[in-house]
């Protein structure tokens, strides 16, 4: 299971954000804090499932009160959940959901582990899940998090009953009790102890909830009491879990900020039971493991520690380091080392930095970059050595006394250096449930470590210190004022479709738009179109300036268009220049509340031949929380306009619609849609087709949103295979202009639909009935009326998911809707 790769362990200052971008001093307050936790030697591993599952209060908790080092581990990174901000889906939005985790992390201080499970969608029940995740790989992956992090307990989130909600939430306590008892067995995958030691932590616990209506809290359950309020943090640990929380933007996770103590309930499930408190028989400090003296140590700078000036306290740290270092316990010793580290350059006042001022770099090439280092501690910082990567210098030079120090150096990146993006995503997924990852060492971690560092070797007093800095990019931001990401490594060219759907019309050629992003000069190249691996056509010829973005496009004749016999197709362009083939397109994510995020995607459209007909010419669309259907509708040839509130209210110009779409979730994003029910409603009974997409039963702008009233609630199909029974095959949504059939629900991805109504008029006619296994038909997927002249249609169906992932039969049902007034 575990595959024999080169060891990933890096020494890094930072305990908790060691991917940061600059190395920077702590503040006093968390410096005394990280004394405290140094003293303290428990470690808690919270798990649960997917992003905003975890117990922020309690992790908030854990961390400032108890002063103990914990971690979150998520076994998704949420990929199937729902994006409130924009239009990403899947990948990208398990990579937007990681990136907050990450900035939630920052505000309560927790670490933050993944493993290789892609949230696939909502599961109701274990059976389902375990369908689709691999256990024994999942469990694999929870037993090196516990084998690396080292947990002495570890608290569930969930129960592995239906309780739990959620078939992942019941599952990731299947894999926890699991993990728990494998962790300490050498024959237990066996290939992670070439790296590792086993660990067997002391208990696993269920930290019990109130959700709703379902309480499983009870009075005879271990208790403990949060949410204190602390002086150094000016607020109490619930109002500080709030604002974590509430970094979940994507999500819609925003959480109040609680003040006062609340109780927290705990029972047990696995290992020595803890009565009075969660560290039950548990070593909490030095002393209780017979290593008196750095308990001592540690008091004594804590008694003396000067908040404005904690550089008087690095004669006693350095002390404690050396101390430390002769530690007989490797993993204890690995550990303390790093954190004392951290604490000593945090007195020192350290800071330091490798930047340029471009964002993006190419392998093999040279940049200017500059090195800035201080540090504000009147005992002296020795700055001795600068590896450049490509080059080492000599210095010897104080860096003491609060004096920026600069050195400018050109650096060549390595020309073997890999493009940069998260390591899960460098390979195509396993499946749809598991990401597949090269090296197995990697798991776990919530981004890449850097690998492209400057590093420096200082000597403070006596003793000798390694810092990494990443190769960073810099730059002035109007607003934001100084803004530092990660420099960003990126191909000579990257190319990708304009659309993610085309559709091919029989003896007609297909115009295909590409966006070439050219990072240097191309010279002579040509780009093929393929599918499989027949190649449609060729152009040659192109010539691309250095550092231009060029949409061109190319028109693929009839007669090779004649070549294709199916009619849902994988179009593949790839882009040939001086020996060297270009195959991907960068996606670049960016929101003001995380920094840019960047993985590339092959340079791949879906290609629709065949049977797919639209009557309807023009289309007013009303957004909602995000979706690609507009481009998707233009591609086939539809005017689409993203309607404004003059326009819906303008009864003339919504007249000129053959059909209005709202966007997924209107009615719980878009608050004004309660002033334009009149104004739609008027609209239908004029003689015009409104199609709705699907709505949630939170935050709702109004609750009588249909022609006729109906009811949504939470009930769905998440069996994307799911048996569907035509309840009027005669209708003419199933017949006009598209034919429509069992084999149109072929094919779909990740789920039928979700928030089904329950109850409605008898004026609706349903379409269909569906179910997951075992459980009772819905006949709420779709509901159509006749209003006046005019159409509504209601349809949970995941067309969102479906019709930019190219299904042949979503379209096709999509485009009788909106051309049911044909």
């Amino acid at each position: 299971m575990f595959k024999r790769l080169t060891l990933i362990f890096t020494l890094c200052i930072f305990v908790n954000f060691c991917f940061a971008q600059q190395v920077r001093p702590a503040k006093s307050s968390e410096i005394y804090r990280e004394l405290k936790t140094l003293k303290h030697l428990p470690k808690v591993l919270y798990l649960a499932a997917h992003p905003d599952d975890e117990n922020t209060g309690l992790l908030s908790w854990l961390i400032n009160e108890q002063n103990v080092e914990t971690g979150y581990l998520s076994l998704t990174r949420g990929d199937g959940g729902q994006n409130l901000l924009g239009t990403e889906q899947g990948a990208a939005l398990g990579l937007i959901r990681t990136h907050e985790l990450l900035e939630a992390r920052k505000l309560d201080g927790a670490q933050q582990f993944f493993t290789r499970a892609i949230d696939f969608g909502f599961s109701k029940n274990i059976d389902y899940t375990f369908k689709q995740w691999d256990a024994d790989s999942i469990t694999a992956d929870v037993v090196w998090v516990i084998r690396k992090f080292r947990p002495d307990v570890i608290i569930c989130r969930f129960p592995p009953t239906a309780a739990a909600g959620h078939g992942q939430h019941a599952a990731s306590a299947v894999v926890a009790e699991k993990a728990f008892k494998l962790a300490g067995d050498k024959t237990a995958f066996p290939g992670q102890l070439k790296y590792v030691n086993v660990w067997q932590p002391k208990r696993l616990v269920w930290n019990t909830f109130r959700f709703g209506s379902v309480n499983t809290t009870a009075e005879n359950q271990m208790k403990a009491t949060v949410g204190q309020y602390d002086a150094q943090l000016g607020m109490g640990y619930g109002e500080l879990a709030g604002l974590s929380r509430s970094l979940h933007k994507s999500q819609g996770a925003g959480t109040q900020s609680v003040a006062g103590v609340r109780t927290e309930y705990f029972t047990p499930v696995l290992g020595d039971p803890a009565k009075g408190s969660l560290f039950d028989r548990i070593p909490m400090n030095w002393s209780e493991k017979g290593v008196n003296d750095l308990d001592e140590l540690i008091d004594i700078v804590l008694l003396s520690f000067d908040y404005n000036h904690p550089d008087k306290s690095l004669h006693s740290l350095l002390m404690l380091r050396k101390k430390i270092s002769e530690l007989q316990d490797p993993n204890l010793r690995k550990d303390k080392s790093a954190a004392i580290d951290h604490i000593i350059l945090s007195c020192t006042g350290f800071m330091g930095e490798v930047v340029t001022n471009q964002a993006e770099a190419i392998a093999g090439n040279s940049y200017n970059f500059r090195l800035n280092v201080i540090a504000r501690s009147a005992a002296p910082v020795l700055l001795e050595q600068v590896n450049w990567i490509n080059q080492t210098d000599n210095l010897n030079r104080k860096v003491s006394g609060d004096s920026l120090l600069t050195i400018e150096r050109k650096i060549q990146i390595p020309a073997g250096a890999a493009l940069t993006e998260p390591y899960w995503l460098e390979k195509t997924a396993k499946n749809a449930a598991t990401f597949s990852v090269a090296n197995d060492t990697l798991i776990g971690l919530a981004e890449n470590e850097s690998v492209l560092n400057v590093t420096l070797a200082l000597k403070i007093g006596t003793e000798k210190f390694t810092v990494k800095l990443p190769l960073s990019f810099k730059k002035l931001d109007p607003v934001k004022g100084d803004v530092v990401e990660q420099l960003r490594i990126v191909p000579a060219l990257d190319l990708s479709f304009a659309e993610p759907v085309y559709f091919a019309k029989e003896k007609e050629g297909l115009s295909v738009t590409l966006r070439l992003k050219a990072n240097q000069n191309i010279n002579y190249g040509s780009v093929s179109f393929k599918i499989g691996n027949s190649t449609l056509k060729t152009f040659t010829g192109i010539n691309l300036p250095e550092n231009t973005v060029t949409i061109k496009d190319f028109l693929i004749p009839a007669e090779d268009l004649s070549k294709i016999k199916t009619s849902q197709n994988k179009l593949e362009a790839v882009f040939s220049a001086e020996n060297n083939a270009f195959n991907k397109g960068q996606v670049l994510i960016q929101y003001p509340h995380l920094p840019s995020l960047q993985y590339f995607v092959p340079a791949a459209t879906w290609l629709l031949k065949g049977d797919v007909k639209v009557l309807a010419k023009k289309v007013g669309y009303i957004q909602g929380a995000g979706d690609l259907i507009p481009g998707f509708l233009r591609q086939a040839g539809l005017q689409v306009d993203v309607l404004t509130e003059a326009d819906i209210l303008n009864p003339l110009k919504l007249a000129t619609y053959d059909a209005v779409v709202t966007g997924v979730r209107v009615i719980n994003t878009e608050k004004r849609i309660k002033n334009w029910q009149p104004a739609l409603k008027s609209y239908v009974e004029n003689g015009g087709t409104i199609v709705m997409q699907y709505n949630t039963t939170q935050d709702m702008a109004l609750t009588d949103f249909g022609i006729y009233p109906f009811s949504i609630s939470g009930k769905r199909v998440t069996e994307e295979n799911a048996v569907v029974k035509f309840l009027i095959p005669n209708h003419k949504l199933l017949n006009y202009p598209n034919k429509i059939t069992a084999a149109d629900f072929n094919g779909w991805v990740q789920e039928r639909g979700a928030y089904f109504p329950d109850k409605w008029d008898d004026k609706y006619e349903p379409l269909f009935e569906m179910n997951d296994t075992g459980e009772e038909p819905l006949k709420g997927s779709t509901l159509y009326a006749k209003y006046g002249k005019g159409n509504f249609i209601y349809s949970p169906l995941a067309f969102f998911r479906q019709l930019p992932a190219g299904n042949v039969g979503a379209t096709r049902l999509f485009f009788n809707f909106i051309s049911a007034g044909k």
